[in-house]
């Protein structure tokens, strides 16, 4: 892993001062200003009708801190610290019984509809951007590696049950119960399958880079591994769903120690699962669903008690991982893969998305008013922005392009990623309930209205 400084932006920042120098007083006082203030930017979001975390990710974009001293190392670390907490905290609100009646359909949705998204919108990108990310050349002479776009696509392949809730918190009483639980649980359930697809693409990208071995032993071999790193999480996984079953039964006295039980097991579960050559990130996923859906000895523990006592922390990740995000950007590095952060951001909204709910029509049990809100309520977060500094490493060592070319690929991929994302956030965050409201109209009483 390299420790080279983080610099999302130019190298003219290099010469900067490190956060060593300022005392760990002022240091403090930052953080809590900082916080503050994104508690009072959640207030304004939800007014106006957007996601709280893109108020949160604008408040760091408006204080732009572009020289901290943060190697590719600590942010990767915090990243997985953030992932491992956020992928927890979605088994847990994985409750099989609110999806009675339409869980197949949610199974295909969650991950069938991530793949689906994923292959369109990766065709897309290729299709359209230029070598380099830096405009749209649509065609076959100057097309982004094959292998890039893809990245890219995965990364963004995973919808946020948190912005898109509190967007709709507004106008609960005429969208059917049955569409929220339905839009709780796909994003839930893609948030593994996003990272499954992710690390498949990851997988097929660096086994093309090899030259030194064939592709189809190479892609046999990452896909023998990947299958290895799945099987064993799983099983690590359900492993300790039960271990925490016999933990909270036999030592949780009052409900106020399931946080420590909680965090700890979570912890626990990813860093065993990776000594044993399992995916972490998969491990504690099962885990949590595992811990959603048992019963416990004391009445007062259950899935959604321990959902409350994590809550904050969840909230807490989501945070960090925007706040961070908007202080490490520098604004003006984005405008050269502007163009084509749009096109990706059209291309996921009006074709990758709607075709992968579309799919599934056939079986879904929903009606087409319904499947429209599904598909509009797609909502990007916290997962494709911690993604995307995997896929910046990963590009930066692509052998088929001159060393300038190929860190110049990294730095757009990282900034397409995250116009998608501040785009998918605002667009789609606005005018969620506008949606609603038209589609209220009372010409299906069981449903809408």
């Amino acid at each position: 892993m390299s420790s080279l400084p983080l610099t999302f932006g130019t190298a003219a920042y290099a010469g900067a001062s490190s956060l060593q120098s300022v005392p760990i007083e002022a240091q403090l006082l930052f953080i809590g200003v900082i916080f503050l203030g994104t508690l009072i930017i959640n207030r304004f979001s939800i007014r106006i009708g957007i996601p709280a975390i893109l108020g949160v990710l604008a408040l760091g974009l408006m204080i732009n801190i572009h020289v901290l001293d943060v190697s590719h190392g600590e942010v990767e670390n915090l990243h997985t610290f953030a992932l491992a907490l956020l992928l927890f905290y979605a088994g847990l609100k994985t409750d099989l019984k609110s999806i009675r009646g339409f869980l197949e359909y949610g199974l295909l949705l969650a991950v069938g509809g991530v793949a689906i998204c994923t292959i369109i919108l990766g065709i897309a990108i290729f299709w359209l951007s230029s070598s380099t990310g830096t405009g749209i050349a649509p065609g076959m002479t100057e097309t982004m590696p094959l292998g890039a776009a893809f990245l890219i696509a995965a990364c963004l392949g995973s919808t946020d049950a948190g912005a898109t809730l509190s967007v709709l918190r507004k106008v609960r009483n005429i969208v059917p119960r049955k569409v929220l639980q339905l839009l709780e649980f796909e994003s839930a359930l893609n948030d593994p399958s996003a990272l499954i697809i992710f690390s498949i693409c990851l997988s097929l990208f660096l086994a093309s880079n090899n030259t030194h071995e064939s592709f189809p032993s190479l892609a046999l071999a990452a896909s023998s591994e990947l299958l290895q790193k799945l099987g064993s999480g799983l099983l690590v996984g359900i492993a300790f769903g039960y271990l925490s079953k016999l933990t909270i039964d036999h030592f949780v006295t009052d409900k106020e120690q399931l946080l420590i039980v909680a965090m700890s097991i979570a912890l626990i579960d990813y860093g065993s699962s990776f000594f044993l050559g399992g995916s972490g990130f998969v491990s504690v996923y099962v885990t949590g669903a595992f811990m959603a859906n048992l019963h416990y000895h004391d009445a007062n523990v259950n899935h959604e008690s321990i959902q409350d006592v994590l809550l904050p922390f969840n909230t807490m990740t989501e945070i960090s991982i925007f706040l961070l995000f908007g202080l490490l950007i520098h604004p003006a590095d984005l405008a050269p893969c502007l163009p084509a952060g749009l096109a990706a951001a059209a291309a996921l909204m009006l074709i990758a998305r709607p075709i992968g709910v579309i799919c599934f029509q056939s079986i879904s049990p929903f009606n087409r008013r319904e499947s429209v809100l599904i598909a509009w309520c797609g909502l990007r977060g916290a997962v494709p922005l911690a993604l995307s500094f995997n896929v910046q490493e990963a590009i930066a060592t692509y052998p088929g392009l001159e060393p300038l070319a190929a860190a110049q690929l990294a730095q757009n991929s990282q900034g397409i990623i995250f116009i998608v994302v501040i785009l998918n956030l605002l667009l789609q965050g606005i005018s969620i309930a506008p949606l609603c409201r038209g589609l209220s109209a009372p010409t299906r009483p069981s449903s809408f209205g």
